[in-house]
C-alpha cells in the first residue's frame, strides 16, 4: 500500500492547524513533521511545543523527521508531543542502536534516514531494527528543491536489503525530496511505499488530486 505523508514545512503556518486537518481529510494517511535545529541542517523549523499542539487536531499517523544532532537527547520530548514515528539520521550520530531502542522505549514506532551522498549499504545491521527507512531524495534542509535522480538507486539498494532479510513487510521504505506526480512513479518503482510530498500538495488548489496523482 502507497502511503502519502504530506510535509508541514510546505504549509502556511500562521494556520497550521487548518493546514493539517485541510490534508488529512484530502486523504493522506500521515503528516510527515520536519524538525531542524540549524546545526545538523542550516534552518531551524519546530520544536515538541508545535506537535503537542497540532495532535489536538488531527488524529493521524505523526510521522516525525528528525534533522539534529545527538537525536537521543529529545526523544522523550517528541514521542510525549505526540509522535507515532520518530526518524533520526544515520548521519547525526553514532549511538544507533541506543537511539532506536529509547525511541521504541516509548511505544513509537523507529526510522532511520539517510542523505544522498550516504551509501544505503551503511543501514543493512540496522534494518532488523527499525520499522522503517527514509532514503533524502534531496539534500536535507529546505523544502521546494529538485528530486535527485541518483537516490534511485538507494531506494533499490533498500528494497534489496530488506528482501534478502525479509524484511520488506515489516520496514517501510519512505523517500522526502521533490516527489511529484512526475516523481512518484519513480521511487515506487525502485521500492518506496510512503511518499513524502510537501510544495505538490500544500501549494495545489485541489489538495485531494494532488495526493491521488501523487499516490497514482
Amino acid at each position: 500500500m502507497i502511503k502519502i505523508s504530506p510535509s508541514i514545512l510546505a504549509s502556511d503556518f500562521s494556520k497550521l492547524g487548518e493546514e493539517i486537518k485541510s490534508v488529512a481529510y484530502a486523504g493522506a494517511e500521515m503528516i510527515h513533521i520536519d524538525v531542524m535545529d540549524g546545526m545538523f541542517v542550516p534552518n531551524i523549523t519546530l520544536g515538541p511545543c508545535v506537535i503537542k499542539s497540532a495532535r489536538k487536531v488531527c488524529d493521524k499517523i505523526f510521522d516525525t523527521h528528525l534533522m539534529i544532532n545527538d537525536p537521543i537527547r529529545y526523544i522523550g520530548d517528541f514521542a510525549e508531543a505526540g509522535s507515532d514515528i520518530i526518524t533520526f539520521h544515520f548521519e547525526s550520530c553514532t549511538n544507533h542502536v541506543e537511539v532506536i531502542n529509547r525511541i521504541h522505549s516509548f511505544g513509537k514506532k523507529a526510522g532511520i534516514s539517510i542523505k544522498p551522498a550516504t551509501p544505503a549499504f551503511v543501514l543493512e545491521p540496522l534494518l532488523p531494527l527499525v520499522d522503517m527507512v527514509l532514503v533524502m531524495t534531496v539534500e536535507p534542509g529546505f523544502g521546494g528543491q529538485s528530486f535527485i535522480p541518483e537516490t534511485l538507486e538507494s531506494v533499490k539498494i533498500v528494497k534489496d536489503m530488506l528482501t534478502k532479510l525479509s524484511l520488506e513487510v515489516k520496514v517501510d521504505i519512505e523517500v522526502d525530496g521533490g516527489i511529484t506526480p512526475e516523481t512518484a512513479p519513480l521511487v515506487k518503482e525502485a521500492g518506496a511505499n510512503v511518499l513524502v510530498a510537501g510544495s505538490a500538495v500544500f501549494k495545489a488548489e485541489d489538495r485531494g488530486a494532488a495526493i491521488a496523482a501523487i499516490r497514482g
